[in-house]
């Protein structure tokens, strides 16, 4: 076959390289600056988990369900679970490293009978997943923000309304919205600072916290590896059973870096190694920042709950450094809080872009651009946001409404998680492992992650006590069912419903390939074609 010409290559790229060749291969040409190394990458992941931030708001999940037993061996317990599903989504990241990510596999690894509804489903399932994620961790940022103004206060007597908190909220995300709009190279540079502030969190709790804790405060080993407190009422273990809602929110978002694959070098590797590596040291980390809490706790753990600041592990601190140093301790806490909600925004707007690129959600053509100034999608951005801030009145509605939010976060990328990892096994297709692979250890570890994923489903649409009243009920089915009956709806509506158009992934080569000439064969065609002539150009390069 003949060389293309230096026309044909321009229009591809300018400057083809490996990466832009492995996303041609997908169908896709490079929209983004890839700005982002390897290092900023898995700085990116670890810092989207906010180890420190994420533990202070959810020891609330198991302080009352197992106090110190929860907060260490539920750790312990939960954490090689988390481990085989980041390991499972690693694989397919490696063999197809796009911002789509998630849908994307869904419909190569479907059989062609369902592919375009499991992809539709996987899609809308993690787009959720992303702005319940801006929406939990903003509304968990809010929350210690009147915490630090208890902590400043003489009597922590001070009290918000829900008009204020949700003002709090709504200037939290809006200020983050102005961040995450800027341009790619800024954004992989913050990275550094991100990881650097969180990672100095976890260190000062593990070393600094026990040599400041008076003696009063610290616990034998007796009590923070073995104590195991019931407050909920639950059985035991039942209640440990809800206590790992903490390891598994705080080390959640395995997706975080697939969905800055395409603004990633060495994307192939670098995007799998970012998932485990932020796992792996998450988990350490944590299980440290856990056990130094659990000695410096004090033995009172049900003042803890009931604390009047508002937040246990503010308490904690409180108790242990003091009114001025808990206070400095816990505004850096809130910063970094702040920086893991920026992060959610980031790559749910990633998400959000391809998912749009695919003309999958309403607004598409509006949502499908880059912003001429700053290189990124400005208009999913904002579109995040503004999301998220619906999400955030239903505090006006219970607590127990707004705090669905943080389970839902969880229970819809487990969906979005669970299904291209089955695909891979159930139907036949050609998948093709990337140069991150598990050989023989792929199908088990799979299995182990499909089956974790499915039962703690389960038991995270349980209320939080066995007694429970209408307004105190866990509304996360309610709210996740309410989402997906509307996504599902929409794929059905008659004549302008999904099933009428949606054709899965299609190629952004042509726009022709974007207008009425949407057929499977054709598409598939397609992106062939685009893929050779664009791998031709590298090599002739």
């Amino acid at each position: 076959m003949a060389a293309p010409s230096a026309s044909a290559i321009s229009k591809l790229h300018p400057q083809p390289g490996a990466d832009e060749a492995t996303l041609a291969k997908l169908g896709y040409k490079q929209e983004f600056r890839r700005e982002f190394t390897p290092l900023e990458v898995a700085g990116l992941a670890f810092s989207f988990v906010g180890v420190v931030p994420s533990i202070a708001s959810v020891l609330f999940y198991t302080i009352p369900n197992g106090g110190p037993v929860a907060m260490v061996w539920g750790w312990v317990f939960a954490c090689p679970f988390i481990l085989c599903t980041g390991l499972a989504l690693a694989e397919l990241a490696s063999a197809a490293p796009t911002s789509g990510g998630l849908y994307y596999w869904t419909y190569s690894l479907a059989s062609p009978r369902c592919r375009n509804f499991l992809s539709w489903i996987v899609g809308y399932s993690n787009t959720i997943e992303m702005i319940t994620a801006v929406a939990s961790v903003n509304w968990a940022c809010a929350i210690q923000i009147t915490a630090a103004i208890r902590i400043a206060s003489s009597d922590q007597t001070y009290t918000t309304t829900n008009q204020q908190l949700y003002g709090i909220y709504a200037a939290l995300g809006l200020s983050q919205a102005v961040l995450v709009s800027l341009g790619t190279k800024v954004l992989a540079r913050l990275q550094r600072l991100f990881t650097l502030v969180n990672a100095a969190l976890c260190f000062i709790i593990i070393i600094a916290l026990p040599i400041a804790t008076p003696p009063v405060y610290r616990n034998n080993a007796n009590f923070a590896l073995g104590e195991f407190t019931n407050l909920a009422g639950w059985p035991s273990g039942f209640a440990f059973i809800l206590s790992l809602m903490a390891p598994l929110y705080t080390i959640g978002g395995y997706d975080a870096s697939v969905h800055m694959s395409e603004e990633a070098s060495n994307a192939a590797m670098a995007i799998p190694w970012a998932i485990v590596s932020s796992i792996i040291v998450s988990a350490f980390l944590g299980l440290g920042v856990n056990i130094s809490l659990a000695f410096c706790m004090g033995t009172d753990i049900g003042s803890l709950f009931n604390s009047p600041i508002g937040q246990p592990m503010a308490q904690i601190l409180f108790n242990s450094l003091g009114q001025q140093k808990a206070l400095a301790l816990w505004c850096l806490i809130i910063i970094a809080e702040y920086m893991v909600a920026s992060n959610c925004l980031l790559v749910g707007s990633r998400q959000t872009f391809a998912f749009a690129r695919d003309g999958a959600i309403p607004f598409s053509r509006y949502l499908y651009r880059i912003n001429r100034y700053t290189g990124t999608p400005v208009n999913t951005v904002w579109f995040e946001i503004i999301c998220s801030l619906a999400i955030g009145l239903l505090s006006f509605v219970s607590t127990e409404a707004i705090d669905a939010v943080f389970t839902i976060a969880i229970t819809a990328s487990y969906i979005a998680y669970i299904t291209p990892i089955t695909n891979r096994f159930v139907f036949q297709n050609d998948f093709k492992p990337g140069p991150f692979y598990l050989g023989k250890l792929s199908f088990p570890v799979s299995v182990i992650a499909v089956a974790w994923m499915v039962f703690m489903i389960l038991v995270f649409f349980f209320p939080a006590t066995p007694q429970t009243t209408a307004q105190e009920m866990n509304y996360t089915v309610v709210v996740l069912g309410g989402f997906m009956f509307l996504a599902i709806s929409w794929y059905y509506f008659p004549v302008y419903g999904g099933v009428h158009w949606y054709t899965g992934p299609i190629s952004n080569y042509t726009p022709a390939i974007r207008g009425e000439n949407k057929d499977e064969d054709s598409i598939s065609e397609r992106k062939e074609h685009d893929a050779d002539i664009y791998v031709e150009a590298v090599d002739h390069v």
